[in-house]
């Protein structure tokens, strides 16, 4: 009897230990099923129809990047034309003046005395001409009359004609004297600003000693250096967009001339920039922008589009309703319009034309998501 009820004992206990196990696999397969359920949910990615855009021909203005420093295209520097002591400075820094203005002038009594001791030497030289023209026309008129040889007349030409040649060296010699007298005031070549007065009263200018530096900022350009491969993209009459050192406005520009010679040591081309707007800038600024070297179509992505998370570039595009990764080979850089700011885009090669691309501000999503495009009201 007491081994039968341990047998029914041993039997119930048996039974409950299977039906706690049953239990136990019943939760875990109804938590498993919750966990599939809402890792599907997971992989579903609602997009709105602007966060894509449908990969199309697009013309876009291919570009070339430049820079160079902002220079006046007329400047002047004033040179000393003669020695002496600087008496005159009559302008600063900052100055304007027009064409002919005097700016400065250099002690002008020595070159006074060599006017005067120049133009007494040619009164001199005349005074001998009116003496020999008399001496040849008497010994001409005895000549005629017979009493005198036609060499003593010969004699007479000669020395009148010495006589002319003295004169007229000493006349030139007065207009040299005349020509450096003048040449002690300094007057400016060109209308423009004073940008550097280089001596100060007092001190004393030897010849082409350098004493103002003028500049005409109404008219402006940008020397820019390009590589001989860059250079041989531009051509004259090509417009661009400069930014400028510390204007926030680009400014339009225009390419005005190209040098035909290689700079020696950086074997550089020199490509010259006119700015068409030229108020309140100043020469030596900064400046760097693009030339627009011409258009191309075909088809195009904007650049933030393009992923290179991956050892090579890719976008995101929807394919069948889900996240795709698909490798690109990018191109030629351009841009849609002329604005120096605008996105800059790229065109690709590996895409089929109207793919959904999945644009760059969203990040990176995983591939094989499930993907809901709604529409934006």
């Amino acid at each position: 009897m007491k081994v039968r009820v341990r047998w029914i004992l041993l039997i119930v206990v048996i039974l409950g230990l299977l039906a706690g196990v049953a239990r136990i696999v019943s939760n875990r397969s109804q938590q498993k099923n919750e966990l599939d359920k809402s890792s599907q949910i997971s992989q579903i990615i609602d997009l709105f129809s602007n966060d894509t855009l449908i990969l199309k021909n697009q013309t876009l203005t291919i570009d070339l990047p430049v820079s160079g420093t902002l220079r006046a295209v007329n400047t002047a520097i004033v040179k000393a034309r003669v020695a002496g002591e600087v008496i005159q400075l009559r302008v600063r820094e900052g100055d304007r003046v027009n064409k002919g203005d005097v700016l400065a002038q250099i002690d002008p009594r020595e070159f006074q005395q060599k006017l005067v001791q120049a133009e007494q030497q040619a009164d001199s030289a005349r005074s001998q001409i009116d003496i020999a023209k008399r001496q040849f026309d008497n010994n001409k008129a005895l000549v005629d009359q017979g009493f005198i040889s036609k060499t003593a007349l010969d004699t007479s030409s000669a020395t009148l004609a010495g006589a002319q040649a003295t004169f007229n060296a000493a006349q030139a010699a007065a207009d040299v004297a005349r020509k450096s007298l003048e040449d002690t005031f300094l007057k400016a070549p060109i209308s423009g600003q004073v940008s550097a007065r280089l001596v100060q009263p007092g001190e004393r200018a030897a010849i082409d000693s350098r004493i103002i530096e003028l500049v005409d900022v109404s008219q402006m350009e940008v020397e820019v250096a390009l590589s001989p491969s860059d250079a041989s993209q531009v051509r004259v009459g090509q417009t661009g967009q400069l930014s400028i050192e510390g204007y926030e406005k680009p400014v339009q520009a225009k390419v005005q001339r190209i040098n035909p010679s290689l700079q020696a040591g950086s074997r550089s081309v020199l490509v010259y920039l006119q700015i068409t707007q030229t108020s309140g800038l100043r020469q030596g600024l900064f400046v760097q922008g693009q030339i627009a070297t011409g258009q191309l179509q075909s088809l195009a992505l904007p650049l933030n589009a393009i992923r290179t998370d991956k050892p090579q570039p890719y976008v995101q595009i929807v394919e069948k309703g889900k996240v795709a990764h698909k490798n690109v080979v990018m191109l030629q850089r351009g841009q849609l319009s002329q604005d120096i700011n605008a996105e800059p885009w790229v065109i690709v090669q590996g895409l089929s034309d109207q793919s959904i691309v999945i644009k760059g501000e969203l990040g990176s999503l995983r591939e094989g998501l499930d993907v809901i495009i709604k529409t934006v009201k």
